[in-house]
């Protein structure tokens, strides 16, 4: 995509988060819960579109909680592609509530925040997610706590799948993965990982051609006695099976 393109599209995107942000902030607060989560849905399914991300969802999303949605992590993008497919409401790192424009519209989607290097806020963070649970909602969360090379799903923390045993609450899982629409292999287009800006990674992007979000929506299971350190383990070993499972053209 040549540079004038990637201006252009780079300035329609940026138009358009604005333009949500004044969404956000005047008519969010007369919408019920299902209408702010519908809106957000929407948006994101536009953002794919004009980043030119093609987006394939295999199995079923969820339609209604509660129920902790638990994805591997590759990319900002992860994070569209989530809302694109269910209304959910996702567990973030604390520093992107500071980012600018996408803080609020990441607050105004209903995220809940965490630092992940602190355990006690961890503790917190879980008690919020167990009360969402209670309350019926869909929370989503990313157990590798950074993302991957997309080649590879990295060890999963167990201390957010305690939610879904505290709350008494189903889990789902969902495999991602970036792949190019023709051929089906890996897309690193979208990957945002490491010393890697933000900017960076939204321009790489808006750069790319043919990639395709790919998300294979697992069964529904619980906790069965298992710990969360377990449970962990086994969400994350069902990932990689489901993505070593999918073959083709914009498939897993």
């Amino acid at each position: 995509m040549n540079l004038a393109i990637t201006c252009w599209a780079a300035l329609r995107v940026w138009m358009q988060l604005v333009r949500y942000v004044a969404q956000v902030i005047v008519v969010f607060p007369r919408l019920t819960k299902v209408g702010r989560h519908r809106r957000v849905q929407a948006w994101a399914r536009t953002l794919l579109k004009r980043l030119d991300v093609e987006l394939k969802v295999v199995g079923a999303p969820p339609q209604q909680g509660p129920l902790l949605l638990v994805s591997n992590h590759i990319s900002w993008v992860d994070i569209l592609a989530l809302h694109a497919a269910c209304q959910c409401r996702l567990v973030a790192k604390s520093d992107v509530k500071q980012w600018p424009v996408i803080g609020t519209l990441a607050t105004g989607g209903g995220a809940l925040y965490v630092q992940r290097e602190s355990r006690r806020d961890a503790m917190r963070v879980v008690t919020q997610m167990a009360q969402a649970l209670h309350d019926g909602d869909i929370v989503a969360v990313f157990p590798e706590g950074t993302t991957s090379d997309g080649e590879s799903v990295l060890p999963f923390h167990g201390n957010l799948v305690q939610a879904a045993i505290t709350a008494n609450a189903p889990v789902q899982t969902v495999a991602l993965r970036f792949v190019d629409s023709a051929s089906g292999t890996t897309s690193h287009a979208v990957s945002y990982m490491g010393d890697e800006s933000l900017v960076g990674s939204i321009w790489r992007t808006l750069r790319a051609r043919d990639v395709c979000a790919v998300l294979a929506f697992g069964t529904t299971q619980r906790a069965d006695g298992r710990d969360r350190r377990a449970w962990a383990k086994d969400l994350r070993d069902e990932i990689i099976a489901m993505r070593r499972a999918g073959s083709g053209r914009c498939a897993i």
